[in-house]
């Protein structure tokens, strides 16, 4: 038999010391669950006067027109433009779509042929570089207003070219 109590590797004084400590915390958990919350102790405010009380009950009035003119900003007074102005600019005006620039004139006119069996006005024109380079531009147009432009542009969308936009003055 002493064999047996050798064997227990945790000595007693262990268990005596862990039994303590918990019967201590669970002691503590019961008194802290009896405490009740004890009352603020704030001093109390006096009640606010009745008139005091109507001014917080009130909205606040603001009135626009005051603020606006507090705030207003003079502005520096332009010449105006008539309608017409626009209209006038925009009746000496050709709108063109360039679809591909090219250094090569053959690639050039393979596009220009496909946008013809497209039943769109092409036409290649020639342009230099900087470099003396030429180079080949497709340009579909010209329109005489922007929605027969905008035709050309979503049938030139759809078949997956992409256009950009030129305008020139007429007879330009």
């Amino acid at each position: 038999m002493a064999n047996q109590s050798s064997s227990s590797k945790v000595p007693g004084w262990v268990w005596l010391f862990t039994g303590t400590i918990l019967g201590a915390f669970i002691t503590f958990l019961m008194r802290l669950s009896d405490l009740q919350p004890a009352a603020p102790t704030a001093r109390q405010n006096p009640p606010p006067p009745a008139a005091a009380t109507e001014e917080k009950k009130a909205p606040p009035k603001y009135d626009f027109y005051k603020m606006l003119r507090d705030t207003e900003v003079p502005v520096t007074a332009k010449p105006k433009t008539t309608s017409t102005t626009p209209k006038k600019a925009e009746e000496n005006v050709e709108y063109l779509l360039q679809v591909a620039s090219f250094r090569s004139a053959a690639d050039a006119e393979q596009v220009r042929a496909e946008l013809t069996l497209l039943n769109l006005n092409a036409r290649i024109e020639q342009s230099a570089a900087s470099e003396g380079n030429t180079w080949h531009r497709v340009i579909v147009g010209p329109f005489a207003n922007r929605s027969q432009m905008s035709k050309a542009k979503d049938i030139l969308l759809s078949n997956r070219y992409d256009a950009m936009l030129l305008t020139r003055k007429r007879g330009g």
